[in-house]
């Protein structure tokens, strides 16, 4: 008899490599599901091995341990009297039958556990190698649909990028008489992506015509950060469930009973449980950079971070990140004025770190920096940039005296031009808006200040940091326009060469003018090598340095 069927979308934070951790985080959740009498318990893509493992994939131990590992979960959950709940994870899978060259990878797979063993499992078809995946060189393919029976209904799965391509096992499933399709995914964070993947799904609902429940992980892996944004969508485009943005969450939807009095529409329907709202815009961005730094930092053992403040945007920006990541006694602000620092810019400084409640500490460098001239007899950039990478020392110097996490405050526009100084301000082992504009900078700082107004919190972001000109006063009277086009235009045309790759006459017929195109562009590929050695951070963008826009750093093509 077929019956009612309750699903649990377990959107979890796992990390890579730590398949004790990802395991207890595994039997926690089905706990809590059993709890909840849920029949289904899903988990996202390569839950137990963490995602994406890139070439651990090839370390034939770490393959050993993680099929260990999972059936090691399915005796657990069974010795709990667990065993009666069908959980759907994924890992790493060896292959099996006659092997080729090809067909010797590992396997991105699902496996589905009961009664105290893996019952049965499918090997992920279509395999991404764009963008930030690069799946075809580590993985091979599987090709067989595969669809599970449970208390009488028919479910079909995939795995991530089966959803976003026409045909392969899921085509094939809409022959299967299929009454749901569960989608395990890892599939990172951009902005608007969320609305991508609902219509993708819904045109799988739609494809199928049955409900699609999409299961994401969350949390932050390297310069990657997973929103979680679970949803049960309808054939007709109705949400039926959505889990939270940027957290883990354990939220339930069920598949109705059969009914003869009612059609299958209404019932659906009727099925709405848990929807969690929407964020947009700065909102989403802001709290994808905080999670990014949070995971990060607690992934890799730093429980607190250190950071130059200069009362400009940037570091403001980026000290209220670190604080809302770790807590503001856990985030030390270092005020490091030269001869050339104003006024403002220390009072600026002392005035955000007051607003924080974080450690505010000042170096003056001036003393270290008389004493390298008087070796070194430094002029133009050469005795600019030695501030900065004097500063730079001085932020080092207490990440490795207090094992803190070292922050670089340099934003997007700035890394694309080539506007830090290697190995001054772009020292670090984390740069929290390094995918972020400068133009955007601005926006994200009065979010936050609103957002504390409307909390009835101290608005952090001094006023005065957000209004004056940007300037990184190496010398008399600095701006940044001095070296850049005004920061309007200049992200303007970042977007759209890097973003949007449009190369110079593409450029011309946005209507920009060719002088500022010209100097753009050489600006940018004159950069790819600060690029390469920058810190790594969190991709919010379409198209972020890194793992997305990959350029040789010697390369003579010129437009």
């Amino acid at each position: 008899m077929s019956s009612a069927l309750t699903f649990a979308l377990a959107q979890i934070d796992t990390c890579v490599g730590d398949l004790h951790g990802n395991s207890e985080k595994v039997m926690s959740a089905v706990r809590q599901a059993h709890a909840h009498q849920a029949d289904v318990v899903v988990f996202p893509e390569m839950t137990l091995t963490g995602y994406p493992i890139e070439d651990l994939a090839y370390r034939d131990t770490f393959r050993r341990e993680a099929v260990r590992v999972v059936h090691q979960i399915a005796s657990d959950l069974a010795n709990e009297g667990l065993g009666d709940t069908y959980v759907i994870l994924g890992s790493i899978g060896r292959p099996e039958g006659v092997l080729t060259r090809e067909s010797t990878k590992p396997r991105n797979r699902m496996l589905i556990l009961h009664s105290g063993h893996v019952v049965a499992h499918y090997d992920k078809h279509f395999l991404p190698n764009y963008g930030v995946f690069d799946e075809y060189r580590i993985f091979s393919s599987g090709n067989k649909p595969l669809v599970l029976t449970i208390n009488g209904r028919r479910i079909g799965v995939a795995i991530c990028e089966d959803i976003w391509q026409d045909g392969g096992p899921v085509a094939e499933l809409s022959h299967e008489n299929i009454d749901v399709l569960v989608t395990i995914n890892g599939s990172p964070y951009e902005e608007g992506k969320s609305q991508t993947r609902l219509d993708f799904a819904h045109k799988r609902a739609q494809q199928l015509g049955v409900p699609v429940v999409y299961v994401n992980q969350v949390g932050g892996q390297d310069d990657l950060v997973f929103d979680g944004s679970s949803f049960v969508i309808s054939p007709a485009g109705t949400v039926l469930e959505r889990s939270p943005e940027f957290a883990e969450d354990v939220s339930y939807w069920t598949l109705p009973a059969p009914s003869s009095d009612s059609t299958q529409f209404e019932s659906l329907e009727q099925s709405r449980t848990t929807i969690a709202p929407e964020m947009i815009g700065n909102e989403e961005v802001y709290r994808a950079c905080v999670l990014g730094l949070k995971d990060y930092a607690a992934k890799n053992g730093f429980t607190g971070a250190v950071l130059g403040l200069s009362g400009g945007i940037d570091s403001a920006l980026t000290a209220t990140m670190a604080a809302d990541a770790f807590g503001a006694s856990h985030v030390w602000g270092i005020s490091m004025p030269s001869q050339f620092s104003s006024g403002g810019s220390k009072t600026d400084a002392e005035q955000l770190a007051d607003n924080l409640g974080c450690h505010y500490e000042t170096q003056p460098i001036e003393p270290l920096y008389k004493a390298f001239q008087q070796q070194l007899s430094l002029s133009g950039t050469a005795q600019e940039n030695l501030q900065a990478r004097i500063r730079g020392v001085i932020v080092m110097a207490y990440s490795n005296s207090k094992g803190l996490l070292a922050l670089a405050t340099g934003n997007k526009s700035e890394l694309s031009c080539g506007y830090s100084t290697i190995y001054g301000d772009a020292v670090g082992g984390f740069a929290p808006i390094k995918d972020v504009f400068k133009t955007r900078v601005w926006e994200l700082s009065r979010w936050r200040n609103r957002w504390a107004r409307e909390h009835g919190q101290t608005e952090p972001i001094p006023v005065s940091s957000i209004t004056k000109p940007p300037s990184a006063e190496l010398r008399p009277g600095q701006k940044d326009s001095d070296s850049l086009p005004e920061y309007h235009l200049l992200d303007q045309v970042l977007e759209a060469y890097i973003e949007k790759a449009h190369g110079r006459a593409d450029l011309l017929s946005d209507g920009f003018d060719a002088k500022t195109v010209d100097t753009v562009m050489r600006l940018v590929d004159r950069a790819e090598w600060k690029r390469r050695q920058y810190p790594v951070g969190p991709k919010v963008s379409s198209l972020a340095f890194g793992r997305d826009r990959r350029l040789p750093i010697t390369s003579r093509f010129r437009e």
